[in-house]
Parts: C-alpha cells; sequence; structure tokens
C-alpha cells in the first residue's frame, strides 16, 4: 500500500457540513438516477450513505471524461481531485468533500477509485481488445473496481470475498457488452474480443463499418456469456460472507443481472438487431428462485483470483470484518420484491444513458 492510498488523520469536521454534502450527493442522484437512491435502501444505512456519496463522484467522473470535450483533460483533472480527497483537501464539490469523509471513516484505497478512472479513459480512447484478457482487463476497471468499493464499505476486507465482488462485477459488465453489441457498434465502439471475431472469419473494422447479425456474432456472444457465467458463480459464492443485512440485495442483483444474457440467449444471441429485455413477470420468477434457495448453500470455495482483477485486491491492505455495527436484518420478504427489481433498473437506467450520450458525442 503506497503512501498516497493512506488518508490521514484529519482535523474534527464539522457534521453539519458533512450532512448538507451527503444531501447534496442525493440530491444529484435524484436528478437521472432516482432507482439508484430507491434501491440503495435495501442496504444498511451506514453502507447506503457511504454508497450515495461514491455513487455521486462516480457520476460526476464519467460526466466530465464523457461529456466534457477533452477526456484527456478530465481525466487529468480528476486525478488531482482524488489527490486533494486523499490529501484531506479536496476542492470545493459536494461530492469530493463527501467521499473525502467515506474514504477516512471506511478506509477506502485510493487504488480502486484510480482503477475505474483508468476504465473511463479507456473507453474515451475507443480502446479495442486484441484478446478476451484485454476485455477482462477492461472490465475489471470499470465494474470490478466498483464491486471491490462496495465489498469495502460494507466492511469486507477478506481477499476471497474482494475477489467474489470483482468477480460479480466483471460478470455484469459481460452481460452488458453482450446485451448491447449492436447499440455499441452504431456508436463506432466495439467491445468484443477481436480475436475470436477473426476466427469466426469476421474482419473486426468491416463488421463495425456495417453491423449485421449472422451465426458467427451469435458464436462469439455466446462465448463471451458462457464467461460471464463462471463468473456469476465465482461471484456468488462470497455473498454469504458479506454482512447478512448486504447478502438479499447483492444475490438480487447477480440473479436478475445475469438473466439478461440468459434472454440474449433466448433471442439466439442476436442482440445486434434485438435488444434483451426481461419481462417483469420473468424478474420476479428469478427473484423467487434466488429468495428460495440462493442464500441456503454454504460459502463455496472461491478459485484463484484473475490475473484481470488481481490488482485490485492487492489495492486492499487485509484487515478484520469492520461489519458489526451494521443492522443486520434480512429485507423482509413483502418489500424484497419491489426493491430487488429497483437493483436491476439502477443498472438498465445507467447502460441506457451512457447510450444515450455516447449517441449524442457521434451523432
Amino acid at each position: 500500500m503506497s503512501a498516497r492510498d493512506v488518508m490521514p488523520m484529519e482535523a474534527m469536521r464539522d457534521p453539519a457540513q458533512d450532512g448538507r454534502d451527503l444531501l447534496a450527493c442525493k440530491a444529484l442522484l435524484r436528478d437521472g438516477s432516482r432507482t439508484f437512491l430507491a434501491a440503495s435502501h435495501l442496504l444498511p444505512r451506514d453502507t447506503r450513505d457511504a454508497a450515495c456519496a461514491l455513487y455521486a463522484f462516480c457520476r460526476l467522473a464519467d460526466d466530465a471524461v464523457d461529456l466534457g470535450g477533452a477526456p484527456e483533460q478530465a481525466v487529468a483533472q480528476l486525478r488531482a481531485r482524488l489527490d486533494g480527497i486523499y490529501a484531506g483537501q479536496p476542492q470545493d464539490i459536494p461530492a469530493d468533500r463527501a467521499l473525502a469523509v467515506v474514504a477516512r471513516r471506511h478506509e477506502l484505497p485510493r487504488g480502486l477509485l484510480d482503477a475505474l478512472i483508468e476504465g473511463f479513459e479507456w473507453d474515451a480512447q475507443r480502446r479495442r481488445y486484441a484478446d478476451v484478457d484485454g476485455v477482462m482487463a477492461y472490465s475489471a476497471r470499470v465494474a470490478g473496481a466498483v464491486g471491490a468499493m462496495m465489498a469495502v464499505l460494507m466492511g469486507v476486507r477478506d481477499r476471497p470475498t474482494l475477489q467474489a465482488a470483482c468477480d460479480l462485477g466483471v460478470a455484469m459488465q459481460l452481460s452488458n457488452i453482450a446485451r448491447d453489441v449492436g447499440e455499441d457498434a452504431r456508436a463506432g465502439r466495439l467491445y468484443l474480443p477481436l480475436d475470436w471475431l477473426r476466427e469466426q472469419g469476421i474482419d473486426p473494422e468491416a463488421w463495425l463499418a456495417q453491423p449485421q447479425f449472422d451465426a458467427r456474432i451469435g458464436s462469439v456472444v455466446q462465448r463471451l456469456l458462457r464467461l460471464a457465467d463462471e463468473l456469476y458463480a465465482r461471484g456468488d459464492a462470497g455473498i454469504r460472507a458479506l454482512p447478512r443485512g448486504c447478502q438479499v440485495g447483492v444475490l438480487a442483483a447477480s440473479r436478475l443481472y445475469a438473466e439478461i444474457g440468459r434472454q440474449v440467449a433466448r433471442n439466439r444471441y442476436d442482440s445486434v438487431s434485438v435488444r434483451a429485455v426481461v419481462s417483469g413477470r420473468r424478474k420476479l420468477q428469478v427473484l423467487g428462485n434466488a429468495w428460495v434457495s440462493g442464500l441456503a448453500a454454504q460459502l463455496a470455495s472461491v478459485s484463484p483470483a484473475a490475473a484481470q482483477t488481481a490488482f485490485l485486491l492487492d489495492a486492499v491492505p487485509p484487515r478484520q470484518h469492520r461489519y458489526l455495527h451494521l443492522r443486520t436484518s434480512l429485507v423482509p420478504w413483502w418489500r424484497l420484491r419491489t426493491r430487488a427489481l429497483r437493483m436491476l433498473d439502477i443498472v438498465e437506467q445507467l447502460e441506457t444513458r451512457k447510450f444515450v450520450r455516447r449517441q449524442d458525442l457521434t451523432g
């Protein structure tokens, strides 16, 4: 752990200012991120407030890189803002001040935020990935890092559980990629492994110029979803190690989001001309199965960490769990259905919002 990852002790902050900053973060999330704010109530209050502060900063960071017109400059500015946050001297921005409090209280390693911003930078550069290792490396940054940060905010720092959180985040990102092949291509973006395309006789540049679905593309999408399923299984292995108050929400998000990949499969892996949409009825069926059987199994052993996420695990120094102060009650079953469905809506809304912004920038 480097010196810059350590949050120095600060003078006692003004609790009233902290409260105002948190309210400002929540107000920001209400403007276009209401489902996140609603779904955050699945979490214990301390974790929920910390997640709102973190998400508000990430929302502003993503906007700065995607919408600012000068992404490289925006990335440099974000890293300077992180310097201030981790020096205890955040810029005069509510989200920065709130994140500084969260980083200090939860000992949130800066390396995880640096990884996320690097992923934003790769997106801004419109990188393409020669092989699946590259796709995994990208997914580790934009999604695995988020999984690790949420685990830390839940008080979890042991390596096996952090690894499962990273795996779950990466699995979700692979589902995103598999679902959005056509939308990404029409926006000039390609996240499928280039070598997998070439193995199917597809020239990536020619296909990107005129994206169309055929069995060869379907084979690549199917292959990616198989990898995602392996990672979902690895991610689920760590859910029982989370605080009890957090388990159901994470389990629901995992099951519901994996269902997107199954819907792509029902569409015969055509995510070019069709966008996979999981019906409300099917969501409820999946959720019911998760509720009945998902947490009954014993904690499974976790496979060795993927090389692409190992650096995230190394960024978090091990220590004992710190979540004993969290409320540990499970969400009542009669409230689980609505709240868990909102967990999926978070991701769907974020992806739709990002796609619209990409279209605006490329149109």
